[in-house]
């Protein structure tokens, strides 16, 4: 990797409680964490998950913080395995090193890298579910489920649900799972259910790093703790051999519902590179409790998580987006405010092969907020929808 590319990278995020749960009394579902704790890297590793949250999933909020944990965990034993990561001097010497093949390109890739990916698509999945499974079986044991849970599940489901339950003690915990790891050799992007995962380019293009996955429909989600569940991954793995993303942006489902489209979500990720340059970390940081909260109020009413990984460079070679920008406000949302947003998610019965990554872009306009002065103390109406 050139030397003017070789940066510090910053982790922040929120978890907020939805406003449908607020009304309810339900806590927020929602999980979120990263390592190292100070939030400064390569190498990073972020994970956020979405608990389900239907009767049958009643301790989902355990099992996504569960899910949150065990990815850490997974992910820090590849970078443990894997110390050359850590070194892109020494995965070009092992590249420099690969003897010469007939064929377009001329060299294998290092053969490190190789390795890394290849343990990544076929092993951490695997790995990262029975690791998950195992913390689950270990709560249920230290916690058993109560008569007052059981008797909820009954009430609301049948005795079938309980059945359902008492025979596979997993599906009181499902969930989603959205984690990134960061190196200075590459990115890696691991996603199992709903939820967005957002590339942002130095000019402010939007990508999904991974393809969608169409069995993600309505109120049904591929999770945890559905049988096999590693083969319903979707892995990307992305080499640093040119310039990074300079933003990546990871959320759960209640985000992107409070908009009322896709554009109007996809213009979040150039308009928080522009805020991030303009106002800074902190003071984004500062704000994300009151942005999220005022978009799940006015959107979906859904638990909301924003997970944000930015790379910070002592000197930007290329500031596409100038700092005077002002984000653009997003358009109405699909769910009424005043509805239960949050409607409950079931883990889908269809377990089909992995999806294989791939990349669709948007690039969003910049256009000016109504009553956006470029202060990020400022209530973030072009983070959250705007009723009109």
């Amino acid at each position: 990797m050139d030397a003017r590319h070789k940066a510090e990278w910053r982790v922040l995020g929120k978890s907020v409680r939805g406003a449908s749960h607020v009304r309810t009394g339900l806590p927020n579902q929602d999980a979120i964490g990263w390592l190292p704790e100070s939030g400064s890297g390569p190498p990073l590793l972020l994970a956020i998950a979405d608990g389900h949250g239907s009767a049958q999933h009643f301790r989902s909020a355990q099992g996504a913080q569960l899910a949150v944990t065990t990815a850490m965990t997974a992910l820090q034993s590849l970078l443990d395995g894997q110390a050359e990561i850590a070194n892109p001097e020494a995965i070009q010497h092992a590249a420099e090193a690969e003897v010469p093949q007939p064929g377009p390109g001329g060299r294998l890739p290092g053969g490190a890298l190789r390795t890394i990916k290849r343990a990544a698509e076929e092993r951490v999945p695997q790995r990262l579910v029975q690791a998950w499974l195992a913390a689950v079986a270990a709560h249920v044991a230290a916690h058993p489920f109560t008569d007052a849970e059981w008797a909820r599940l009954v009430d609301q489901k049948g005795p079938e649900a309980r059945r359902a339950v008492e025979e596979h003690p997993v599906l009181a915990y499902g969930t989603t799972l959205l984690t990134v790891l960061v190196t200075e050799a590459f990115i890696l992007y691991l996603q199992l259910g709903d939820g967005d995962m957002l590339t942002v380019s130095e000019h402010g293009e939007v990508t999904r790093p991974l393809c969608h996955d169409e069995r993600l429909m309505a109120n049904e989600t591929t999770s945890l703790c559905l049988p096999q569940a590693w083969n319903d991954f979707r892995v990307g793995f992305q080499e640093l051999t040119a310039q990074p993303p300079p933003l990546i942006l990871l959320s759960t489902d209640g985000y992107a519902n409070s908009f009322a489209d896709e554009a109007g979500f996809l213009q979040v990720g150039s308009d928080l590179l522009a805020m991030l340059r303009a106002d800074g970390l902190e003071q984004v940081q500062a704000s994300l409790e009151q942005w999220l909260t005022e978009t799940s109020n006015v959107g979906s009413g859904d638990d909301i998580t924003l997970g944000i990984i930015s790379r910070v460079e002592e000197e930007r070679v290329d500031a596409s987006l100038p700092p005077e920008v002002s984000p653009a406000s997003a358009s109405a949302s699909h769910a009424d405010p005043q509805d239960d947003g949050d409607a409950e998610k079931n883990a889908c019965r269809t377990l089909s092969g992995r999806c294989e990554p791939s990349q669709r872009s948007t690039s969003g306009s910049r256009s000016a907020s109504p009553g956006c002065n470029g202060d990020a103390s400022r209530p973030a109406a072009w983070l959250s929808p705007r009723w009109r």
